[in-house]
Parts: structure tokens; C-alpha cells; sequence
């Protein structure tokens, strides 16, 4: 029987399967457009040269064939344009799907890279739990796909939500996971839109900044009058009507403008439009968005987020896309200057860019916010969907230590991922892991502080039941010198302890405890002196609202009087094989009760060849 991860990645590769061969069928169809487009022009525009220099035969025919061939020919642009949006569809979907496929896998390698970066060294444990970056928890919860989802799951993971929000995002996440459809479709808009955070922080400064070229209302009447008294003298001009050109007045009104405000207007398209088509891609997610069917308290707010202003952010997004349709024509070269100059084409968009600015301004921070809350939800929903034996915690103010039955590292797939049932608490007690190398410890560890921050996220957790009070994460694991600092590798591991100890201090009456987990505290120096030095931060911990997970070689931290009595020891242990090769060691990850009694770093020696 194939494990549950398999199946469910063999579904997400069938979908892509069938998305690509739709894609190559649909580019196949893109190719003919392109060559039909260039024979049909080629014949229209041969129809229409052959009536020059003179009078020709057949010349009304060739005219008419001319000009029916100009009309096929902006009819086939028309139809390759939309078969081209449809390739690009299909792309998406097949990437989206071929991407959730390796996170059911946790094939790091086939995986883009991680599109956030973490928030550095000084975050209290984003570093050490592999939050960012390769083979993290914000890769396996990819599907964020719009930068606005991206920034709001990354901020989730960085700090916890309090018990009311979380139960309301348990909710939500519940509610979309089934939406497989509606899932798949955020991801791949998210993905055709490829927003970055300096365009959406542009788009947002331009709309608080409010209008500066139609800030009077006579502004807009005065160009509708200009360019319709153009039009007019053109027309009267070229009828006969009047014989001079009075119509080079308010084209020469025209032309100082162009030269006044035509830079700054261009600008004010460029911020507002040039990055990466997102006003038009989340025109069509923000309408697909407000059909989800939603019914949960935190997912029918957002939704009614959108429709703030009185209209819905779908309707005002399409508005503005039409308007960044009308400014492209800025990019046409040979046709813009000479429609720009007569009709005052670029001022007429602006001015009805800022009257949608004035509008609908206000509330794009709104919806953009409501859309990254969507997205990162979604994403939650999608690692429900594919573990769906993961539970949602119970977060219980009155619970006084973390209690997980069958708890996994999220990052190691189900095949290999081996559960322990880990008991952390009560405050004034400490956890002490020990064990030979490889045995287990750090990777304890991390599932512990990965199911934490996934619980307190709002997102399913990798065990059968984990019930916590709401917890501070603060941890000691990854810790590393710095040359270009001056920080050996010792006082490195000493600012990493004074961080953890500040936050403990920190902690006030009301506040969620502390969670401190720490991996072999203070390696870089003597093992007596490390011993005497753990002890004292252990023992000053202990006297704060924490709790704790400890690894450490230390045996002897157990027998410590002063710890004693905190101290819940477990271990891991490995058992050695001959074998052909020599000596292997086996190692089962399960804890057991007790300390640890066997060592392995000579075998370990002895396994590589360095026994001599």
C-alpha cells in the first residue's frame, strides 16, 4: 500500500500532467495564430501597395480586400492575444501543481527558491527552527503565491497570534482546505502576477499621496474643452468650413503641456502601472476571491473587506486595469506622440487615474491586506489538505506545559519521519534530552519549536494531539562565530544565551510563557566551567515563567542537587551492527525515560576509518 503522501503527490502530478498537455496543445494553436497573422498582413498590405503609384485596375476590389484583410488581421491579434493569456494560464497551473507535488514530497531540490528572506540572526528563533530559506516550514506552507500572502505568512510565523485568532484561522484553514479548485486558481494568479514588495509599496505611496494634477476640479473640464475645440477647428478646418488653421492654437496648448507635465505624468504611469502587470492580474483574483464560498467568521470579514467603499475591490481593480489599458499607449512610439499632442490623450488617463485615486484610494491597503490574510490562509489550507492526519492544537490558557502525543518534524516526510510523545512542563521543570550523536536530540528539538510556531499560526501541527498555553518560542541551536564581527564561537553562544534569558526576564504578568530550547549550551569552552556555567542559567530560568527542552552530553547536569528535582530526563539510544562494511550504527529516534548510558564517538571513529 503506498504511503499517503505519495498518493497525494501522484494526484497533484497528474493534474500537472494534464495541465501541460492542455498548454502544448493551446501553444501548438498559438504558432498557427502567429504565422496566420503574418500571411494575412503581408496580403492585406500587398491589396493595398498595389494600388500605387496610379490608377489601377480592380481598384475599389483591391481596396475592400485590403481593408477586409486589416480587419482578419486585427481579429487574429485579438484571438492570439487571448490564446497566449491562455498558455500562460496553463503554465501556471502546471507549475502550481508540479510545486505541491514536491512539497508532499519535502524535495527540497525541485522546489524554486524561497521568495522571503528571514528576518537575520536577531530573531529569537527563525534561524535555528529553518523558518526561511531551503527546506523550511515557509517552504512546505509554499502556496502563498501573491506578495501580499507572502509577507502575511511570513509575519505569522514570525510571531505568534493570540488564542482567539488562532481558533478563528483553525476555522478558516478547515474551511478552505476541502477548496482544491479555488486554491489552485490564488496560487497560479499569484504566480502570473510575480508582484514584488516595492511595487505594492509603490502602488500604496501613490495612493496615499492623493491627486497633483486635477487637485481643482476646473482642471478636468479644461481639458475636455481643449481637446473638443481641437476636434472641432480640425474638423471645420479640414471641410472648409474656416480656411486657416485656428486649430494650431490649442494644439500649441497642447504641446506645453506635453513639455510642462508630460514627464511627470509619465512617471505617475510608471509607478503606478509598470511593474510586473499586477493591477490586471488582481483585477481577475480579487473578483475570483469574493465568489469563495465562506461561511467561517474570520474568512466572511475578509471578504467583506473587499467590498469596502461601497463597490468591490473586483470592480474597482477592472476600472483601473482599463485605465492602465488606456495609458499603455504611451509605449507605442510611432502612434503616441501624434494622438498624445491632438487629443491630450495621456492627460485625460490621468485625470482619470486620479479620480479613482480619490475614490478608491483609500481602501487599497485594506484590500491588499484582506488578500494577503486570503492568500496566507490558503496556504495553510493547502498543508491541511495534503496531511490530513495532522491536528489543529488546542491553545489553553489554563494548560501549564506543552503535552504532544505522536509529535514529528513537519520538514521530514511521513516515510521517514519517526513520532515521539513529549511532555514539556510544569513552569519551575525543564525537559533534558540526552544521547550519543545522531541520535535524535536536535531533531527533537526542532519538531517541538516548528509544531509550536505551526500551531500558534493557526495551522495544523505534524502530531495526534498537541494541547500548549500560548508560548513565547525563544531558542540556542544554530550558534556561530563571526570573523568579520570579531565573536568566537563561545561568546557567540553567550549572546545567544543573554537573548534567551532576556526574553525570559521580559515575560510579565498576563504574558505567554517562555519557551526555551536549548542544544548543547556552551560548547566552545571547558567542560568544567561549561558545566558550572549551565547550571547557573538553568537554575536562573527555572525562577521565571518558562519552559524548556535541553540537549547536552552533560550526564551529570541530572545528579546536580540544585536541578535534580526539575530535571524530566529522556534519551535516545542506537544499538551497533557488524556488517560487511564494518561497524553501523542503528539508531530508532524513539525517546525513552532516564538518562542516556551509551556512547558512540569512538564507533562513530571506527565506522569512517579513523579507528588507527
Amino acid at each position: 500500500m503506498p504511503e499517503p503522501d505519495t498518493t497525494v503527490a501522484a494526484r497533484y502530478r497528474d493534474r500537472a500532467a494534464r495541465h501541460e498537455a492542455e498548454r502544448a496543445k493551446t501553444a501548438r494553436l498559438s504558432r498557427s495564430l502567429s504565422y496566420a497573422r503574418l500571411a494575412v498582413f503581408l496580403a492585406s498590405a500587398g491589396c493595398l501597395l498595389s494600388m500605387l503609384p496610379g490608377p489601377v485596375s480592380h481598384a475599389g476590389l483591391r481596396a475592400a480586400l485590403g481593408g477586409a484583410g486589416l480587419a482578419a488581421f486585427f481579429a487574429l491579434v485579438a484571438w492570439h492575444a487571448r490564446v497566449e493569456a491562455r498558455e500562460q494560464w496553463l503554465t501556471a497551473l502546471a507549475a502550481v501543481n508540479t510545486d505541491a507535488a514536491a512539497r508532499v514530497l519535502r524535495d527540497w531540490a525541485a522546489l524554486p527558491a524561497c521568495p522571503v528572506s528571514g528576518p537575520g540572526p536577531t530573531h529569537p528563533y527563525a534561524d535555528d527552527l529553518d523558518l526561511f530559506g531551503r527546506a523550511s516550514l515557509y517552504q512546505l506552507l509554499g502556496g502563498a503565491g501573491t506578495e501580499a500572502g507572502r509577507s502575511t505568512l511570513a509575519g505569522w510565523l514570525g510571531a505568534p497570534a493570540g488564542p482567539g485568532e488562532v481558533r478563528e484561522r483553525q476555522q478558516a484553514v478547515e474551511e478552505l482546505a476541502p477548496l482544491e479548485r479555488e486554491r489552485e486558481v490564488l496560487a497560479a494568479r499569484g504566480r502570473l502576477s510575480g508582484t514584488a514588495r516595492d511595487a505594492l509599496d509603490d502602488l500604496f505611496a501613490w495612493a496615499d499621496a492623493g491627486p497633483w494634477f486635477t487637485r481643482r476640479a476646473p482642471v478636468a473640464w479644461g481639458l475636455r474643452l481643449l481637446t473638443a475645440l481641437m476636434a472641432g477647428l480640425v474638423a471645420a478646418h479640414v471641410t472648409g468650413i474656416v480656411d486657416r488653421p485656428l486649430w494650431l492654437w490649442p494644439f500649441g496648448a497642447s504641446a506645453v503641456l506635453m513639455v510642462v507635465f508630460g514627464k511627470r505624468t509619465a512617471q505617475t504611469f510608471t509607478r503606478v502601472f509598470s511593474r510586473f502587470g499586477v493591477v490586471r492580474h488582481h483585477a481577475a483574483l480579487f473578483a475570483e476571491l469574493a465568489e469563495w464560498p465562506c461561511s467561517s467568521p474570520l474568512l466572511a470579514r475578509l471578504q467583506a473587506d473587499l467590498r469596502a467603499s461601497g463597490t468591490t475591490a473586483a470592480v474597482e481593480m477592472t476600472r483601473l486595469a482599463r485605465i492602465e489599458r488606456a495609458a499603455d499607449l504611451r509605449r507605442v512610439a510611432l502612434v503616441h506622440p501624434v494622438i498624445a499632442l491632438f487629443t491630450l490623450w495621456d492627460f485625460h488617463a490621468l485625470a482619470a487615474l486620479e479620480r479613482w485615486q480619490r475614490r478608491a484610494g483609500p481602501e487599497l491597503r485594506r484590500w491588499y491586506a484582506a488578500l494577503g490574510r486570503l492568500d496566507a490562509l490558503a496556504a495553510m489550507a493547502s498543508l491541511r489538505h495534503d496531511n490530513p492526519s495532522w491536528v489543529y492544537a488546542e491553545i489553553d490558557p489554563a494548560s501549564d506545559g506543552l503535552d504532544a502525543e505522536g509529535l514529528g518534524h513537519p520538514l521530514i516526510p511521513a516515510g521517514r519521519r519517526v513520532v515521539n510523545d513529549v511532555r514539556v512542563g510544569p513552569p519551575g521543570t525543564f525537559l533534558m534530552v540526552t544521547g550519543s550523536n545522531m541520535s535524535g536530540k536536535s531533531t527533537l528539538l526542532r519538531a517541538a519549536g516548528l509544531n509550536v510556531v505551526l500551531a500558534q499560526a493557526g495551522a495544523p501541527v505534524c502530531a495526534r494531539r498537541l494541547r500548549m498555553p500560548p508560548l513565547r518560542l525563544c531558542t540556542s541551536m544554530r550558534v556561530q562565530d563571526s570573523l568579520e564581527a570579531g565573536v568566537s564561537y563561545f561568546m557567540a553562544a553567550l549572546q545567544r544565551l543573554k537573548l534567551v534569558v532576556e526574553c525570559a526576564r521580559a515575560t510579565g504578568d498576563g504574558d505567554p510563557r517562555l519557551l526555551y530550547l536549548l542544544d548543547e549550551v556552551l560548547q566552545g569552552t571547558n567542560t568544567a566551567e561549561r558545566q558550572v556555567a549551565v547550571r547557573r542559567v538553568l537554575r536562573h530560568l527555572l525562577d521565571l515563567p518558562t519552559l524548556g527542552i535541553v540537549t547536552t552530553h552533560d550526564l551529570e547536569l541530572a545528579d546536580c542537587d540544585e536541578l535534580a528535582k526539575a530535571c524530566q530526563a529522556v534519551h535516545f539510544a542506537e544499538r551497533f551492527e557488524e556488517g560487511e562494511d564494518g561497524v553501523r550504527l542503528v539508531f530508532d529516534y524513539r525517546l525513552k525515560p532516564g538518562i542516556a548510558t551509551s556512547r558512540n564517538a569512538l564507533k562513530l571513529l571506527q565506522s569512517v576509518g579513523l579507528d588507527g
